[in-house]
């Protein structure tokens, strides 16, 4: 198991950014893929961001170009950074561990005016 604890959410305008993070617990992190979800309001829960152990990334259509995930394990920290906030990426966000099925217990993020 896997604990997971997500931070950095908040109120931003359109355009603006934000950068979340997500601490995992255990010393298998580096050996350990890891994604993004984000669910909003009415909707199902979708991936957004994938990294692999050697930092191989996939990103969904959604965010592509503007979202990056990356990761720092000497800290057991995954990172997604958002610019060009747009108010249709209004959501809760999760951090994810593929491999044992965690989650964290998101951050909202909201954008509007």
């Amino acid at each position: 198991q896997v604990q997971l604890v997500e931070s950095g959410g908040g109120l931003v305008q359109p355009g603006g950014s934000l950068r979340l993070s997500c601490v995992a617990s255990g010393p298998s992190f580096r050996f350990t893929t890891m994604d993004w979800y984000r669910q909003a309001p009415g909707k199902q829960r979708e991936s957004i961001a994938l990294i692999t152990p050697d930092s191989n990334t996939l990103y969904a259509d959604s965010v592509k170009g503007r979202f990056t995930i990356s990761r720092d394990n000497a800290k057991n920290t995954v990172y997604l950074q958002m610019n060009s906030l747009k108010p249709d990426d209004t959501a809760v966000y999760y951090c994810h561990c593929p491999q044992t099925g965690d989650w964290g217990q998101g951050t909202q993020v909201t954008v509007s005016s």
